[in-house]
């Protein structure tokens, strides 16, 4: 094997990368294969693998969370009924999910909405945590929309701007 300068080390992190990025290009097809009351519960770990969080709901049914972020736009929760079928799966960075996030809610509840977000930045001066979710935008703005929890980790405000990783924070395009 030739030596290509990258420590052996870095080949894991490139790998894991490519299989997240990998994964994500294929959400489209899996959803296409995934039919509400039809599919089971192995269908879908099948094709959208283990979930990043299970979230127990009423009756016995279970949420799994599937999170993109960092590296993509969406986040996607399938809901799984207590006959183990597929009842919803959703994609949930929505102007419709933004909306209900109001000033009080939790950080739990926020994460149950909206999934794991890209990133989380603690503002020790301002005594504030900054939650940000990057999405897309029709037709194809990629923008992010933002959440500062006070120190009781409660929604104090939101915001949508820009994709902070996006071209039009770097300037020239």
């Amino acid at each position: 094997m030739k030596y290509t300068g990258i420590p052996v080390r870095r080949w894991g992190l490139a790998a894991m990368l490519a299989a997240a990025l990998g994964a994500a290009g294929c959400d489209p097809q899996a959803i296409k294969e995934l039919e509400e009351g039809v599919a089971t519960e192995a269908d879908v770990v099948q094709r959208f693998g283990q979930p990043e969080r299970v979230w127990p709901e009423a009756g016995g049914a279970k949420t799994y969370e599937y999170n993109r972020q960092p590296e993509g736009l969406r986040n996607y929760m399938i809901t799984i009924g207590a006959d183990g079928k597929m009842s919803a799966l959703r994609q949930v960075l929505t102007p419709q999910n933004f909306a209900r996030v109001h000033a009080g809610m939790g950080v739990e509840d926020v994460r149950r909405m909206l999934g794991k977000p890209a990133r989380q930045v603690p503002h020790a001066l301002k005594n504030e945590t900054v939650w940000t979710w990057k999405f897309l935008e029709p037709p194809s703005d990629k923008k992010a929309f933002n959440v500062y929890f006070g120190p009781d980790m409660r929604v104090q405000r939101t915001e949508i701007g820009a994709d902070p990783d996006g071209a039009d924070m770097r300037g020239g395009g």
